[in-house]
Protein backbone atom coordinates (compact mmCIF):
# COMPACT_ATOMS: atom_id res chain seq x y z
CA UNK A 1 0.00 0.00 0.00
CA UNK A 2 1.16 3.33 -0.95
CA UNK A 3 1.77 5.95 2.05
CA UNK A 4 -0.77 8.84 1.60
CA UNK A 5 2.01 11.41 1.71
CA UNK A 6 2.63 10.00 -1.81
CA UNK A 7 -1.21 10.05 -2.52
CA UNK A 8 -1.20 13.79 -1.23
CA UNK A 9 1.69 14.57 -3.59
CA UNK A 10 0.24 13.17 -6.66
CA UNK A 11 -2.58 14.87 -5.54
CA UNK A 12 -1.03 18.34 -5.46
CA UNK A 13 0.27 17.68 -8.52
CA UNK A 14 -2.37 17.17 -10.52
CA UNK A 15 -3.93 20.04 -9.27
CA UNK A 16 -1.43 22.42 -10.06
CA UNK A 17 -1.24 21.45 -13.54
CA UNK A 18 0.08 18.19 -14.92
CA UNK A 19 -1.17 15.53 -16.64
CA UNK A 20 -1.73 12.39 -15.15
CA UNK A 21 0.72 10.74 -17.25
CA UNK A 22 3.73 13.15 -16.32
CA UNK A 23 3.00 12.68 -12.96
CA UNK A 24 3.13 8.69 -13.33
CA UNK A 25 6.56 9.07 -15.21
CA UNK A 26 7.79 11.06 -12.38
CA UNK A 27 7.04 9.28 -9.53
CA UNK A 28 7.37 5.44 -11.27
CA UNK A 29 3.42 4.62 -10.47
CA UNK A 30 0.84 3.15 -12.67
CA UNK A 31 -1.24 5.23 -14.94
CA UNK A 32 -4.43 3.81 -13.52
CA UNK A 33 -3.28 3.90 -10.17
CA UNK A 34 -2.52 7.93 -10.51
CA UNK A 35 -5.67 8.28 -12.21
CA UNK A 36 -7.79 6.82 -9.76
CA UNK A 37 -5.95 8.97 -6.97
CA UNK A 38 -6.57 12.43 -8.79
CA UNK A 39 -9.99 11.48 -10.28
CA UNK A 40 -12.16 9.31 -8.27
CA UNK A 41 -14.60 11.22 -5.41
CA UNK A 42 -16.20 9.48 -2.42
CA UNK A 43 -20.10 8.54 -3.22
CA UNK A 44 -21.64 12.12 -2.91
CA UNK A 45 -24.32 12.42 0.12
CA UNK A 46 -27.78 11.92 -1.58
CA UNK A 47 -30.20 14.19 -2.34
CA UNK A 48 -34.00 14.78 -3.66
CA UNK A 49 -35.64 11.78 -3.47
CA UNK A 50 -32.90 9.95 -2.68
CA UNK A 51 -33.29 11.04 0.92
CA UNK A 52 -36.68 10.03 1.72
CA UNK A 53 -36.07 6.29 0.05
CA UNK A 54 -37.29 4.21 2.48
CA UNK A 55 -35.76 1.03 1.07
CA UNK A 56 -32.27 2.58 0.42
CA UNK A 57 -32.06 4.77 3.87
CA UNK A 58 -30.75 2.31 6.66
CA UNK A 59 -31.71 5.15 8.48
CA UNK A 60 -35.33 5.32 7.47
CA UNK A 61 -37.77 2.60 9.38
CA UNK A 62 -39.72 2.86 6.49
CA UNK A 63 -41.97 5.64 5.13
CA UNK A 64 -42.70 8.52 6.46
CA UNK A 65 -46.67 8.58 6.07
CA UNK A 66 -47.34 4.85 5.90
CA UNK A 67 -51.06 5.27 5.04
CA UNK A 68 -50.24 7.73 2.39
CA UNK A 69 -48.03 5.18 1.11
CA UNK A 70 -50.65 2.17 1.35
CA UNK A 71 -53.17 4.43 -0.67
CA UNK A 72 -50.93 4.87 -3.35
CA UNK A 73 -50.06 1.46 -3.52
CA UNK A 74 -54.21 0.73 -3.88
CA UNK A 75 -54.48 3.11 -6.67
CA UNK A 76 -50.78 2.05 -8.39
CA UNK A 77 -52.17 -1.81 -8.68
CA UNK A 78 -55.52 -0.30 -9.77
CA UNK A 79 -55.02 2.32 -12.71
CA UNK A 80 -51.19 3.03 -12.40
CA UNK A 81 -48.16 2.43 -14.84
CA UNK A 82 -44.35 2.64 -13.47
CA UNK A 83 -42.41 3.30 -16.58
CA UNK A 84 -38.98 1.85 -16.05
CA UNK A 85 -37.50 2.37 -19.76
CA UNK A 86 -36.75 5.88 -19.99
CA UNK A 87 -33.89 7.23 -18.53
CA UNK A 88 -35.67 8.10 -14.79
CA UNK A 89 -38.43 6.24 -14.14
CA UNK A 90 -41.94 7.96 -14.20
CA UNK A 91 -45.00 6.55 -12.08
CA UNK A 92 -48.43 7.67 -13.95
CA UNK A 93 -51.82 7.13 -12.29
CA UNK A 94 -55.24 7.80 -14.85
CA UNK A 95 -58.00 9.84 -12.93
CA UNK A 96 -61.13 10.37 -14.14
CA UNK A 97 -61.81 13.46 -14.91
CA UNK A 98 -65.33 13.06 -13.28
CA UNK A 99 -63.33 12.88 -10.22
CA UNK A 100 -61.54 15.96 -8.80
CA UNK A 101 -60.97 15.12 -5.13
CA UNK A 102 -59.66 11.65 -6.08
CA UNK A 103 -56.69 14.06 -9.32
CA UNK A 104 -55.94 16.14 -5.73
CA UNK A 105 -55.59 13.24 -3.67
CA UNK A 106 -53.15 11.10 -5.73
CA UNK A 107 -51.46 14.26 -6.19
CA UNK A 108 -51.25 14.84 -2.18
CA UNK A 109 -49.71 11.17 -1.76
CA UNK A 110 -47.55 11.15 -4.24
CA UNK A 111 -45.63 13.71 -2.61
CA UNK A 112 -46.20 12.61 0.77
CA UNK A 113 -44.67 9.36 -0.37
CA UNK A 114 -41.35 10.22 -2.64
CA UNK A 115 -42.53 13.35 -5.33
CA UNK A 116 -40.75 16.01 -5.13
CA UNK A 117 -42.84 17.37 -8.12
CA UNK A 118 -46.24 16.15 -9.73
CA UNK A 119 -47.51 16.60 -12.73
CA UNK A 120 -50.97 16.47 -14.26
CA UNK A 121 -51.13 15.53 -17.90
CA UNK A 122 -54.56 16.40 -19.64
CA UNK A 123 -55.95 13.01 -21.94
CA UNK A 124 -59.10 12.73 -23.32
CA UNK A 125 -61.81 11.57 -20.18
CA UNK A 126 -58.95 11.34 -17.71
CA UNK A 127 -55.86 13.07 -16.18
CA UNK A 128 -52.57 11.25 -15.97
CA UNK A 129 -51.23 12.36 -12.95
CA UNK A 130 -47.54 11.67 -12.96
CA UNK A 131 -43.99 11.85 -10.95
CA UNK A 132 -40.50 11.14 -12.37
CA UNK A 133 -37.93 9.55 -9.72
CA UNK A 134 -35.27 7.04 -9.77
CA UNK A 135 -36.62 5.59 -6.76
CA UNK A 136 -39.96 4.83 -7.70
CA UNK A 137 -39.33 1.40 -8.63
CA UNK A 138 -37.62 0.69 -5.37
CA UNK A 139 -41.30 1.60 -3.54
CA UNK A 140 -43.67 -0.33 -6.04
CA UNK A 141 -41.57 -3.70 -6.92
CA UNK A 142 -45.09 -4.77 -8.65
CA UNK A 143 -44.02 -3.02 -11.79
CA UNK A 144 -42.66 -5.36 -14.96
CA UNK A 145 -43.30 -5.91 -18.40
CA UNK A 146 -47.25 -6.25 -19.54
CA UNK A 147 -50.43 -6.02 -17.87
CA UNK A 148 -50.95 -6.57 -14.38
CA UNK A 149 -53.17 -9.28 -14.94
CA UNK A 150 -50.90 -11.00 -17.31
CA UNK A 151 -48.14 -11.57 -14.60
CA UNK A 152 -48.05 -12.29 -10.78
CA UNK A 153 -48.47 -9.43 -8.65
CA UNK A 154 -46.96 -10.12 -5.00
CA UNK A 155 -46.83 -8.05 -2.04
CA UNK A 156 -43.21 -8.07 -0.64
CA UNK A 157 -42.78 -8.71 2.97
CA UNK A 158 -42.25 -5.20 3.91
CA UNK A 159 -45.16 -4.13 1.84
CA UNK A 160 -47.44 -6.75 3.47
CA UNK A 161 -46.30 -4.99 6.95
CA UNK A 162 -47.57 -1.82 5.78
CA UNK A 163 -50.93 -2.58 4.23
CA UNK A 164 -51.78 -4.67 7.44
CA UNK A 165 -51.31 -1.76 9.57
CA UNK A 166 -53.17 0.84 7.21
CA UNK A 167 -55.66 -1.48 5.32
CA UNK A 168 -58.48 0.59 4.85
CA UNK A 169 -56.22 3.21 2.90
CA UNK A 170 -55.23 0.23 0.70
CA UNK A 171 -58.78 -0.27 -0.12
CA UNK A 172 -59.47 3.35 -0.40
CA UNK A 173 -56.98 3.58 -2.97
CA UNK A 174 -58.49 0.25 -4.67
CA UNK A 175 -61.76 1.19 -4.96
CA UNK A 176 -60.84 4.85 -5.64
CA UNK A 177 -59.26 3.38 -9.17
CA UNK A 178 -61.03 -0.06 -9.70
CA UNK A 179 -64.14 0.52 -7.59
CA UNK A 180 -67.70 2.22 -7.19
CA UNK A 181 -70.29 2.48 -4.52
CA UNK A 182 -73.54 2.20 -6.40
CA UNK A 183 -76.82 2.23 -5.55
CA UNK A 184 -77.98 -1.34 -6.54
CA UNK A 185 -81.82 -2.02 -7.32
CA UNK A 186 -83.97 -4.97 -7.13
CA UNK A 187 -87.25 -5.44 -7.76
CA UNK A 188 -89.02 -8.39 -5.90
CA UNK A 189 -93.05 -9.05 -5.14
CA UNK A 190 -93.92 -6.16 -7.37
CA UNK A 191 -91.78 -4.15 -5.00
CA UNK A 192 -88.33 -1.91 -6.19
CA UNK A 193 -85.48 -1.57 -3.27
CA UNK A 194 -83.11 0.39 -3.52
CA UNK A 195 -79.58 -0.11 -1.95
CA UNK A 196 -75.83 1.06 -2.00
CA UNK A 197 -73.30 -1.24 -3.15
CA UNK A 198 -69.57 -1.43 -3.55
CA UNK A 199 -68.16 -3.06 -6.38
CA UNK A 200 -64.39 -4.34 -7.02
CA UNK A 201 -63.50 -4.68 -10.70
CA UNK A 202 -60.02 -6.30 -11.70
CA UNK A 203 -59.04 -8.67 -14.28
CA UNK A 204 -55.59 -9.42 -12.22
CA UNK A 205 -56.40 -12.92 -9.58
CA UNK A 206 -53.72 -11.39 -7.63
CA UNK A 207 -55.01 -8.33 -6.98
CA UNK A 208 -58.64 -9.33 -6.38
CA UNK A 209 -57.00 -11.41 -3.58
CA UNK A 210 -55.12 -8.52 -2.13
CA UNK A 211 -58.47 -6.94 -1.87
CA UNK A 212 -60.25 -9.73 -0.12
CA UNK A 213 -57.18 -9.62 1.88
CA UNK A 214 -57.33 -6.37 3.11
CA UNK A 215 -61.52 -6.79 3.61
CA UNK A 216 -60.83 -9.52 5.70
CA UNK A 217 -58.46 -7.92 8.52
CA UNK A 218 -60.83 -5.17 8.64
CA UNK A 219 -63.93 -8.25 9.08
CA UNK A 220 -66.02 -6.63 6.41
CA UNK A 221 -67.66 -9.65 4.22
CA UNK A 222 -67.71 -10.06 0.63
CA UNK A 223 -68.32 -12.07 -2.38
CA UNK A 224 -67.80 -12.48 -5.82
CA UNK A 225 -70.76 -11.79 -8.04
CA UNK A 226 -68.49 -12.31 -11.16
CA UNK A 227 -64.77 -13.90 -11.66
CA UNK A 228 -63.09 -10.36 -12.02
CA UNK A 229 -65.97 -8.55 -9.82
CA UNK A 230 -65.68 -8.55 -5.87
CA UNK A 231 -69.02 -6.71 -4.22
CA UNK A 232 -69.68 -5.46 -0.79
CA UNK A 233 -73.71 -5.20 -0.28
CA UNK A 234 -74.89 -6.06 3.21
CA UNK A 235 -75.98 -2.88 4.83
CA UNK A 236 -73.21 -3.34 7.61
CA UNK A 237 -70.29 -4.07 5.38
CA UNK A 238 -71.15 -0.86 3.05
CA UNK A 239 -71.63 1.36 6.67
CA UNK A 240 -67.95 -0.11 6.97
CA UNK A 241 -66.43 0.29 4.09
CA UNK A 242 -68.05 3.75 3.90
CA UNK A 243 -65.66 4.12 6.91
CA UNK A 244 -62.68 3.61 5.28
CA UNK A 245 -63.43 4.19 1.26
CA UNK A 246 -66.57 6.68 0.68
CA UNK A 247 -67.66 7.82 -2.34
CA UNK A 248 -65.15 9.23 -5.17
CA UNK A 249 -64.96 13.02 -5.08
Amino acid sequence: MHPPELRARVRQQFLAGKTIAAIAREAGLPYPTVWHWCRDRPNPAPTGTATRCFRCQPALPGPEHPASYSYLLGLYLGDGYLGTSVRVPVLRIACANDWPGLIEACDTAMRAVLASSVQRVRQQGCVSVQSYGKHWPCLLPQHGPGKKHDRPIVLADWQREIVAANPGHFLRGLFHSDGCRIANSVRREGRCYVYPRYLFVNRSTDIIGLCQWALNLLGIPWRMNRPDSLSVARRSAVAALDRHVGPKT
